[in-house]
């Protein structure tokens, strides 16, 4: 089993962050709700437990609380910002609003050169986000830094493995952070470091073929790398157990059904393809809400899944290639009594392999990748044996292009899409820069502005080009591509494609936004 580092989050911004940064040591880690059970964190290998921050006050009605049981678990446990502060108000100490509420860059003075901050320069920059100040540590507790503003920048009771931060130290702002993280990885929660994609195959192996046994396995395949790496582990596992189906719901890019097809031959993987795109663009007619849209996608692959498989003989599993930020983003934001909440009703949005399954859904899912972020997908593949053009293919929406037509789907508005994405993708792919971006593609608006071409008046929509740079697609910056491919880019646009007659660039980073438009 796994070494698992708990990480409670109580809502902080950073909390996937931290999660990125303890599996960059190589070690395993799981983001929990505070209203985490005994039970959960008993079928883990607990090696330690991470607080995250958060935006309460400790005296907030119905603030976010660590369950008590936690306590006496006996691991380590690292506090950090909301989560210091927790521990001081639950262990005895006292916490109370500071007349300097510190936000930014800060400067912690080591008064105690021992454990998270031994070797470490006596005074380093760190990253403060919090209105309340720990005035009173709790007994048995020791202080180890301090700020102008901050009495207890860090502390600690090492008899009973508890260790607190004010500051952030996952963030990029804190330079000496990665440092602290890993000497309570390591020197703290005596971790081996060995969750590697070597070992994730060997252990996703072992779990597939218990799980799924006798039973046989039905996959959403449509040969983006997560869908791919996913059927790959599970071939692997089950072999002939496995049926492949890909869905043409009309709704991919250029030359995409042909792609797929090709993708899996050479991994060698069967794959049934079956044509519904008719009855996509049926049940998306007049549909113009992006949530909505989704919901529909979702229930149809799953309506379609279950036909293809009754026609295929019994299966027991759908197969998909959720990932982590998938879960994360279809659950609901902070829930102001117990942190996260993935049970309530308001989202981002709604992925279609993760909420926009009906309830009464006839298969079990059968998700191995859904704690991974996409670039931990990639060096699967890669130590799979998977082809480049597969591992490096950009990340694609599963209900495609519907969530990149704002506005009603028709299949001349499609087929507008399609030329124009090509051609997005054909330039920048050509362009021959150094570091491509994440992700760059095309929207269709349903803005229509006046031109003139030919010496004639035109009135027809606007396109967007949107391309981000990005590690794991939780945050994403727009990406500085060339005035003149963007120059090519639209000369070839307003030319080649009937339709368009303006393109935008969009320069929005997520957050505030999101990636997709919809």
């Amino acid at each position: 089993m796994t070494q698992t580092i708990a990480i409670l989050d109580f809502g902080s911004q950073y909390t996937m962050l931290i999660a990125r940064r303890v599996r960059e040591q190589n070690v395993y880690c799981e983001i929990f709700s505070p209203r985490v059970t005994r039970e959960e964190l008993a079928r883990l290998k607990l090696a330690g437990i991470i607080f995250s921050g958060g935006p309460s006050s400790v005296y907030d009605d119905g603030a976010p609380r660590a369950p008590e049981f936690i306590y006496e678990l006996n691991v380590p446990i690292l506090g950090i910002c909301y989560g210091m502060q927790l521990l001081a108000y639950q262990l005895g100490g006292r916490v109370e609003r500071s007349p300097h509420r510190e936000f930014g860059p800060a400067q912690i003075r080591v008064t105690n050169s021992k454990s998270l901050v031994s070797n470490l320069p006596l005074s380093q920059p760190v990253w403060m986000s919090h209105g309340d100040n720990v005035l009173e540590l709790p007994p048995g507790f020791e202080k180890l830094a301090e700020s102008d503003n901050c009495a207890f920048a860090a502390a600690m009771n090492p008899a009973r493995k508890m260790y607190a931060l004010q500051f952030h130290p996952e963030v990029a702002h804190t330079p000496h952070g990665k440092n602290i993280l890993r000497y309570f990885l390591f020197d703290i929660c005596n971790c081996a470091g060995d969750w590697t994609p070597r070992s994730f195959i060997e252990s996703s192996i072992e779990q597939i073929r218990a799980r799924v046994g006798n039973e046989r396995v039905l996959c959403a395949l449509s040969g983006g790398v997560d869908s791919m790496v996913a059927a790959t582990l599970i071939e692997r596992a089950i072999g002939h157990q496995l049926t492949c189906v890909f869905i043409d719901h009309g709704l991919l890019r250029q030359n995409e059904t042909a792609e797929v097809a090709s993708l899996a031959a050479q991994i060698g993987i069967e794959l049934v393809a079956v044509d519904v795109r008719e009855y996509f663009l049926e049940k998306l007619r007049g549909v113009i809400d992006p949530e909505q849209k989704r919901k529909i996608i979702g229930a149809a692959f799953v309506e379609k899944f279950d036909e293809t498989a009754k026609n295929l003989g019994e299966h027991k599993f759908l197969a998909q290639g959720t990932l982590y930020p998938d879960v994360i983003e279809s659950a609901a934001p902070l829930d102001a009594n117990q942190g996260r909440s993935h049970n309530t009703a308001v989202t981002i949005k709604t992925h279609h392999n993760v909420g926009g399954l009906p309830t009464t859904l006839p298969f079990q899912l059968l998700e191995p990748l859904r704690h991974l972020f996409k670039d931990e997908v990639r060096a699967v593949g890669t130590e799979l044996d998977l082809p480049k053009n597969v591992v490096w293919r950009q990340p694609f929406p599963g209900p495609g292009l519907a969530v990149r037509i704002i506005g009603d789907i028709t299949r001349e508005r499609l087929d507008t899409l399609r030329a124009a994405d090509a051609i997005v993708r054909e330039e920048i792919e050509n362009w021959g820069m150094e570091h491509r971006p994440w992700q760059y593609f095309a929207v269709l608006t349903p803005i229509q502005t006046v031109g003139v071409m030919g010496d004639e008046r035109t009135y027809e929509n606007v396109l967007a080009i949107r391309a981000v740079t990005s590690e794991d697609g939780m945050t994403a910056d727009w990406a500085r591509l060339p005035h003149d491919l963007l120059a090519k880019m639209s000369s070839r646009i307003v030319n080649q494609v009937r339709g368009v007659n303006r393109v935008v660039y969009d320069i929005t980073s997520k957050p505030p936004g999101t990636i997709e438009w919809e």
